[in-house]
């Protein structure tokens, strides 16, 4: 009897255990969004809509109590900073002014249109129209997970869409402290001098120190993975908790520390994979059922009033946000797919408009009537932006993955091994690899040890497996699929050669050479027999720092370097290397080879930050080596003897770069040898 007495008193409602409601949530984050997809409906509705159900105007499961509040908090702020980490800042920085624009717009249409609507047909006052009118300028991104989901967080749209959301956000933050000031008749000069201080005092603190101290911290505790991660939430949440401080509200603090880490955090790493993960399964679900859970339907359907107010409400925020969609459309040239992307981000509302609503609310410029209706428009906005972004989502992925027969050197499936001599430089070695793979790789890394064949041959290749399998571990928090090898052998080089043939490998990752002896100068260094031996690409690297502390990629091209058939192979893997750590390229070549890469960019449509400087060849670009800093990556293009662009200069080149540089990151470069077709990548 006591153990059904408790379990009675443990089920009362709304429920109080921490443990119970826990794993309410956690049920609802698992099945809404499985139960809505085989509606053929967004999982974020499902989510949103068992907020309202269990909510404390559903059937009163949860209330909204300090935890679920603070859940709550946490999902918003990481929700805004994943869309400022996940922003393209190069493709941001190209199209600021577009970002501008799109932010005046779909600030002053709502702007326009709303306080016309509920000044002079809902009959509010000036100070009631104002602030209810800055609610339809606000919009949060509550669907920016579904364009995550099908990768177009780098879309020139999605740009200016969050570049545009931070602006209009902040114009009505803005808007809203004066109408508070303009209530409390403190609406003076000092409210925007003190304003105006704080905010760019804020700002210097989150884009000029922070970034320093989060680059100081990954170098020197590269190996604490944990605490960069730890290290991460804290910066957000110091970061909304300074804007807090600064008259503003914390989402654009959390979203301007997504902006300052931005370059910090590659986008293939394993700590972004942590980000994402732990944002995606628990914070930012918690966030969108609380959203539900504000929803009062039974204060709608009992006030006709308030049915007439939230359909109108919802009707101009709705339509406010389309227009200026279809302006930015028009000015731009956008297509109509990008028109509803750019619609269905901006449409949803929840933070900014809560923030506003509540604020006046509490100072007694809106009624209750407004805020019931803001809720409603909060509940409808979501779901429609969800609708339409999931749609216009899933179908700018359909135009963009057309197959491009330019983007084809060679059409052999990608397979690409690292063999292991230093296991203290595999993470390197696979973190390399990881920015430089194909975007949706068939085939996993094989990461190879060869074990010498003597009497300790089979009690080492068990210390290998052992080694492999923790490096695996290491791959696999990045989502990086490898396959472990262990060899038996006496001569290294042949057991990679061999096993390179086994996998069809394309591509050879490998550490820095190491100091050659006198065996070597007689029988030849074993990385000099790969060379040789293997005529597919091979990147040597020599990683002195962690790729996030970078800032610039130096790229040295031989002369004709144009003419080897991995020409169009090793340019779309530094792209891919400058584009996911988000540097800059400053490439020395010949006038001809700078044309051919003009030339590949053009073609493919290549984004991001590229220079030339002219040579003519290595030993020309050694006068320059005293430019390379230690922040830097210095990449050079080798040759193959026997290649149009070899010189007798290349020879023993990663020596002469050892010489040239101190603690500089280095990578290697020899493509694949020539093949009739030279120029397959370039037409």
């Amino acid at each position: 009897m006591d153990i059904i007495k408790h379990l009675i008193e443990e089920f009362q409602l709304p429920l109080k255990n921490p443990v119970l409601v826990f794993s309410l949530i956690l049920l609802i984050i698992l099945m809404a969004p499985i139960i809505f997809r085989k509606l053929k409906a967004p999982g974020i509705i499902g989510l949103i809509l068992s907020g309202v159900v269990i909510g404390p105007h559903g059937l009163n499961l949860l209330e909204e109590n300090s935890a679920v509040q603070l859940f709550s908090t946490i999902g918003l702020l990481y929700l805004m900073f994943q869309a400022g980490l996940e922003l393209d800042m190069g493709e941001f920085i190209r199209n600021r002014h577009r970002s501008i624009v799109f932010g005046i717009l779909t600030f002053m249409v709502p702007m326009t249109i709303g306080f016309i609507v509920c000044y002079y047909l809902l009959g509010y006052n000036i100070a009631t129209s104002l602030l209810t009118t800055s609610m339809f300028a606000t919009h949060t991104l509550v669907t920016y997970p579904i364009i995550n989901k099908y990768g177009l967080s780098k879309d020139q749209a999605v740009a200016i869409t969050i570049g545009g959301t931070i602006i209009t956000d902040t114009a009505v933050l803005i808007l809203l402290a004066v109408i508070e000031g303009a209530t409390q008749n403190d609406l003076s000069g000092s409210l925007f001098i003190k304003l105006s201080i704080s905010l760019t005092l804020f700002s210097l603190i989150i884009f000029f120190l922070i970034p320093r101290l989060a680059k100081w911290f990954f170098s020197r505790l590269e190996s604490e993975r944990t605490s960069h991660y730890i290290f991460v939430l804290a910066i957000v949440f110091f970061a909304a908790f300074l804007s807090e401080v600064a008259g503003v509200e914390p989402i654009i603090g959390a979203f301007m520390a997504g902006l300052a880490l931005n370059r910090l955090v590659p986008h293939t790493s394993s700590l972004m994979n942590r980000l994402e993960f732990v944002g995606s399964a628990i914070f930012i679900p918690f966030f969108l059922i609380s959203v539900g859970m504000l929803v009062d339907v039974n204060a709608i359907i009992n006030n006709p009033r308030a049915w007439i107010v939230a359909i109108v409400l919802s009707a101009v925020a709705l339509s406010t946000k389309w227009v200026a969609a279809w302006i930015t459309q028009l000015l731009f040239g956008y297509s109509g797919t990008q028109r509803q992307i750019i619609f269905g981000l901006s449409s949803s509302r929840a933070a900014a408009t809560l923030a506003v609503i509540t604020a006046g609310h509490n100072l007694g410029i809106v009624n209750d009537i407004i805020l019931n209706g803001t809720i409603i428009l909060i509940l409808v906005t979501c779901l429609f932006s969800a609708i339409i972004t999931e749609k216009a989502a899933n179908k700018l992925v359909l135009e963009e993955d057309t197959p491009d027969v330019r983007e084809q050197d060679f059409n052999e499936e990608e397979s690409i091994l690292i063999p292991v001599a230093n296991f203290n430089n595999l993470e390197h070695l696979i973190d390399v690899t990881g920015l430089i793979q194909d975007d949706k790789p068939q085939s996993p890394i094989h990461l190879l040890s060869v074990v010498r064949n003597d009497n300790m041959a089979e009690l080492n290749m068990a210390k290998t497996r052992r080694k492999l399998e923790q490096s695996a571990r290491y791959a696999a928090a990045a989502e990086t699929k490898t396959h472990s090898l262990v060899r038996i052998d006496i001569n290294i080089a042949h057991a990679i050669i061999r096993t390179s043939k086994e996998i069809s490998a394309t591509t050879i990752v490998m550490g820095w050479p190491g100091k050659t002896t006198l065996i070597d100068k007689f029988f030849g260094h074993k990385t000099d027999n790969i060379i040789e031996n293997f005529d597919k690409n091979i990147f040597m690297c020599n990683l002195k720092q962690p790729f996030n502390t970078h800032n610039k990629i130096r790229l040295v091209c031989p002369p004709l370097a144009e003419t080897n058939r991995g020409f169009h192979y090793w340019l779309k893997k530094i792209f891919s290397l400058s584009r996911n750590l988000k540097l800059p390229i400053e490439f020395y070549c010949t006038i001809l080879t700078r044309t051919f890469i003009q030339l590949y960019i053009k073609n493919n449509k290549v984004k991001g930050s590229v220079n030339f400087s002219e040579i003519n060849g290595l030993n020309n670009f050694l006068n320059y080596s005293h430019q390379i800093k230690a922040n830097e990556i210095l990449i050079v293009v080798s040759a193959r003897k026997g290649s149009s662009s070899y010189q007798n200069e290349i020879e023993f080149i990663h020596k002469k770069m050892d010489n040239h540089t101190d603690n500089t990151s280095m990578i290697l470069i020899y493509p694949m040898k020539e093949s009739n077709d030279v120029y397959s990548g370039i037409n």
